[in-house]
């Protein structure tokens, strides 16, 4: 057939990208001045202001919540795949203190001075480190030249830098005032093997809950595979939120976090059981979320426990924790109003398991399907669930595509959608759900410019993300004989002995400006979409599983 795919090539960020990558070869490190201008001259949709004189605060805010908050004192940022790496070189960061950032799951260890060390499990943790941490520094560097020559910030600007700083606002400032930052990047090693190692051990670890030992060989179970968060099925399918109702909203009354007990009364009003239990979900998030002894998270997952659900937070060290969830031991009675399908009592008989991951960020989704898929039995169902830009909605609406073209490979994947849009639209309140969408697999979020992303849109891609193309190129592998393929129409809509589901809730939309939630946490207005699209996924598996029980009794 003949070929034509979208063409959009960007000379701007290609040579941006060409510039971190060929720099970062160097064993010394790279001053982050070196990108600094290839960065401004992408013009990056998400830096728009990059070379503008005023400080671009939404760039900064966004940049600093996807970075720690020790950064403003580091000076070196050290990239390794493994923790021998570091130590070969003379970083021990097994004694260095675990840090967290809000807006990325990425292993980090900070030498409590000036030395930031980050894993990296793909590429894709190159491509979205290095412009966050340029767009950083442009923005710091700014805020600073104003403040230090006495000018004032405008209410709009100090506004979003106490979103940024939180209790840490007047003590940041002075830091901002007193001194611009100067930080070096360095690259220990970026080997498509050491990316292959680290999936192994990943695996390794979920493999020991995942088999069956018997006497004469080992049992591999079927399998539904799950990319989406740790909290969406396991609220949906072990119960916990649902039958503490009562602790829940004794704590919410008395705490009154983020303002929402009158919003929990407002839902109890409504008798609505899918606005009650959302509203539940979130109070268990912000109940967790309130206790550093996490005794509380203990108490859950043994309730959890109780319904088959097994968690593993961090398997091989790598920050992509799992859940293994074994169908047979669902407790009907404690599911979500949502999961109340007829026949459920059956799934007692079911052999399967489900796996869920949360999410990886690009690349490494290619990594952890592909090895997960080598080490598993029958494979029953891929089902990806994640956040994206919408280029057409509003934030907090559902996507559901059945194109993808993938900016790793240059492959347009065709492929069958399981859902479709009456699929989700019964298990949400507000958002809409937008299906015959087009998803466009971008390599990282600042890697975009409006002429880039105008030419996509022209032939119909709506939706930006960075995970869909990566897990299709594994699928590819698992229903071909040869490695996928590369600038091709890759059909994979009658070929795969499995169904594929693919849902994306927006949370970001790149024209607008003044709409995202990729800035924060996940709010309360987020809860309707991803428990929407958690319902739609787990509601499949257990219809699908209950259909199969029952076919196999005639």
């Amino acid at each position: 057939m003949d070929r034509q795919p979208p063409r959009a090539t960007s000379d701007d960020i290609d040579l941006y990208i060409r510039t971190y990558y060929s720099l970062l070869r160097s064993s010394g490190g790279i001053r982050v001045r070196a990108f600094e201008e290839p960065h401004a001259f992408s013009e990056s949709s998400l830096h728009a202001g990059a070379r503008d004189e005023e400080p671009d605060v939404a760039a900064f805010a966004y940049s600093a919540a996807r970075l720690p908050d020790c950064m403003p004192g580091v000076a070196w940022l050290v990239m390794g795949q493994s923790k021998e790496q570091f130590e070969s070189v003379g970083f021990q960061v097994r004694d260095w203190a675990r840090v967290r950032t809000r807006g990325r799951r990425r292993p980090i260890r900070w030498n409590g001075r000036d030395t930031l060390a980050c894993f990296i499990t793909s590429t894709s943790d190159i491509d979205d480190l290095v412009p966050i941490v340029t767009a950083y520094q442009i923005e710091w560097n700014k805020l600073h030249r104003v403040l230090s020559s006495g000018a004032n910030l405008s209410a709009h600007v100090l506004t979003t830098l106490r979103s940024v700083f939180g209790d840490r606002f007047h003590t940041e400032m002075e830091r901002i005032k007193k001194a611009p930052v100067d930080i070096a990047i360095r690259l220990l090693s970026g080997s498509f093997v050491e990316y292959q190692r680290a999936a192994q051990r990943w695996w390794g670890e979920i493999e020991r809950a995942y088999v069956v030992p018997s006497e004469s060989t080992t049992i591999r179970r079927p399998v539904y595979f799950v990319s989406s968060n740790t909290h969406s099925l396991v609220n949906l399918l072990g119960g916990y939120a649902l039958s503490h109702r009562d602790k829940l909203t004794a704590f919410v009354q008395q705490e009154d976090p983020e303002d929402l007990s009158a919003a929990l009364s407002r839902a109890f009003d409504t008798g609505h059981p899918i606005n009650i239990a959302n509203h539940l979900y979130y109070a268990l998030r912000v109940y967790l979320r309130d206790d550093p002894q996490n005794s509380r998270m203990d108490e859950v997952q043994a309730f959890d426990a109780e319904s088959g659900i097994t968690n593993i937070p961090s398997p091989g060290h790598i920050d992509v924790g799992a859940q293994i969830i074994e169908l047979a031991k669902l407790k009907p009675e404690r599911l979500d109003p949502r999961l109340q399908i007829p026949g459920i009592e059956r799934i007692a008989q079911s052999d399967a398991i489900l796996i869920n991951i949360d999410y990886p960020l690009g690349m490494a989704a290619y990594h952890h399907l592909s090895r997960l898929a080598q080490g598993v039995g029958e494979i029953r169902g891929v089902y990806i669930m994640g956040k994206a830009a919408t280029l057409n909605g509003r934030v907090g609406d559902i996507m559901v595509s059945g194109v993808a073209y993938d900016e790793h490979s240059a492959n347009t994947y065709l492929f069958r959608n399981c859902f479709n849009a009456g699929d989700v639209q019964p298990h949400v309140l507000d958002a809409s759900v937008l299906d015959g969408q087009k998803t466009l697999t971008v390599r990282g979020s600042f890697l975009q410019n409006r002429k880039y992303m105008s030419v996509f849109y022209q032939e119909g891609y709506t939706v930006l993300e960075m995970e869909a193309g990566p897990y299709l190129s594994a699928i590819c592998e698992m229903v071909h004989p040869n490695r996928h393929p590369k600038d091709e129409i890759v059909h994979l809509s009658t070929l795969t002995p499995f169904e594929f589901g693919l849902l994306h809730y927006a949370s970001d939309t790149p024209y607008s400006r003044r709409q995202s939630l990729l800035s924060k946490s996940l709010s309360l207005f987020g809860v309707d979409s991803t428990y929407g699209c958690g319902a739609t996924i787990a509601r499949r598996i257990l219809q699908n599983e209950v259909a199969r029980i029952d076919l196999g009794a005639r």
